[in-house]
């Protein structure tokens, strides 16, 4: 299997032939934490389903829009990794959508639940179509990229719009000098 190509959140220039896909991720505890960290996604993973290719959307961020390009076919988003502070934490997904000859393809808000630490956590997923959010994303997408304003918005909610997933600790865990980590 090879390599994901990394994109930033927000593509600086658009080629012809691609889709533009654009949506917002909004992180949060689902619980009261002992951490002083606030969650925040570091990044999310999309699959062509076709050729098997995968792009890693680098989000860096609780609250951020994403705008990226992407051929038509079949995608899916199979991973998300979570940075609290030190601690990271990484999810298998299975979101699913399809991206056909539209120009530009809204997929909505992600809400991203963080469980609270404990040994079994937990990370719910909930794809919504908030109207606030895609006039925001509408506006800052036409305000970077000027030459799209006169094009048609298709919105493609990925499915299933609501999942829970099991997080599970990565390294470095904690992001300390090599020579306090015991376990090497």
């Amino acid at each position: 299997m090879a390599c994901a190509a990394s994109v930033p959140a927000e593509a600086p220039d658009l080629a012809a032939g691609q889709v533009v896909v654009f949506g917002r991720i909004v992180t949060v505890l689902t619980a009261p934490s002992s951490r002083p960290y606030e969650p925040k996604v570091t990044f999310f993973e999309v699959l062509n389903r076709s050729t098997g290719g995968r792009i890693k959307v680098t989000i860096d961020s609780n609250d951020k829009l994403f705008v990226v390009q992407l051929p038509t076919g079949d995608y899916e988003v199979t991973r998300v990794q979570i940075h609290e502070g030190p601690f990271a934490a990484m999810a298998d997904l299975s979101l699913a959508f399809h991206i056909g000859q539209e120009r530009l393809a809204y997929l909505g808000t992600w809400q991203m639940g963080v469980d609270q630490p404990r040994n079994d956590r937990h990370l719910l997923v909930a794809v919504v179509q908030n109207q606030a959010d895609q006039v925001e994303a509408e506006q800052h997408l036409i305000a970077h990229h000027a030459d799209l304003a006169d094009q048609t918005i298709t919105t493609l909610l990925p499915s299933p719009a609501a999942t829970d997933t099991a997080l599970y600790e990565v390294m470095p865990y904690p992001r300390v000098v090599p020579y306090f980590r015991r376990h090497w």
